[in-house]
C-alpha cells in the first residue's frame, strides 16, 4: 500500500506523531524516509480535511530540532567510536568515503552545514551526530538547527499542502513518468554523492601522504 493510502486509514493525532518521531529518529542518525513520510502527509493534508497543516509543520520541525539535538549529543559523548560503529550498522550511509564527504563539508561551512545539511537527505542523517563529534560549540549548532528545522520542515509542508491537489491529480495522470523521473533524480543525487565522497576521501589521504613523502 502507498504511504499516503495508509495515511488515509489512521487518525490526525497520529499522523502527526508519525512524522515528527520518523524526522526525529532520521535527525537522530538513523537513516528513515523523513522527507517521504512528510511529503505524503502533507499532501493528505491538501487533499483531505483531518490534517492541519500548520500542526503538521510543527510537528514536522519539532522532530527535526529534537532529534538533531539528540544526535548531536550522542556524538558528542560518543565520538570517533560511534561512527565506527554506525559504519558497520549502515554501511551504505556511513561508510568510510561518506564521512570523510561529510567532515570536509562541516569542517569547511561550519554552521551552514548544519542548515543546509537539512535539505539533503545524506547530510541530514549526519547532521546532529557529526557536529557533536566534531565538538561544534552547541549554541553555534543550535542555532543553525533549529532554524534549518523550522525552514526545511516548515517549508516543505507549505510547499507541498500548496501544490497538493495540483501535484496529486498530475501523478494519478502521469504515474508512470513520475515514477521514472523520481527514479533517475534519485540515481542520479546518489551517483553525485558517491562520486563526491570518493574524492573527498582520495584528498583526505593524499594529504595525510604529503608529511610522510617529505619525511
Amino acid at each position: 500500500m502507498h504511504i499516503q493510502e495508509w495515511l488515509e486509514t489512521v487518525p490526525a493525532v497520529s499522523v502527526y506523531l508519525l512524522v515528527g518521531v520518523v524526522i526525529g529518529v532520521e535527525s537522530l542518525g538513523i537513516p528513515l524516509p523523513g522527507e517521504i513520510v512528510l511529503v505524503s502527509a502533507a499532501i493528505l493534508a491538501a487533499t483531505t480535511d483531518h490534517i492541519n497543516p500548520f500542526v503538521l509543520g510543527a510537528c514536522a520541525s519539532a522532530g527535526a530540532i529534537i532529534g538533531d539535538s539528540i544526535g548531536y549529543l550522542i556524538g558528542r559523548k560518543g565520538g570517533q567510536p560511534l561512527l565506527d560503529w554506525a559504519a558497520r550498522k549502515f554501511p551504505k550511509h556511513f561508510g568510510p568515503d561518506h564521512v570523510a564527504m561529510a567532515e570536509e563539508k562541516f569542517e569547511k561551512w561550519g554552521m551552514w552545514a548544519v542548515f543546509v545539511g537539512r535539505f539533503i537527505a545524506l547530510l541530514r542523517i549526519f547532521a546532529g551526530p557529526l557536529s557533536g563529534v566534531l565538538k561544534m560549540p552547541y549554541w553555534k549548532f543550535l542555532i543553525a538547527n533549529i532554524l534549518g528545522g523550522i525552514v526545511w520542515a516548515g517549508g516543505t509542508t507549505a510547499l507541498i499542502y500548496s501544490l497538493g491537489l495540483v501535484a496529486e491529480s498530475w501523478l494519478q495522470r502521469f504515474q508512470w513518468l513520475g515514477l521514472a523521473a523520481a527514479l533517475l533524480f534519485g540515481l542520479g543525487s546518489f551517483l553525485v554523492m558517491k562520486r563526491r565522497a570518493k574524492k573527498a576521501a582520495a584528498e583526505r589521504e593524499a594529504k595525510a601522504q604529503v608529511p610522510a613523502a617529505v619525511d
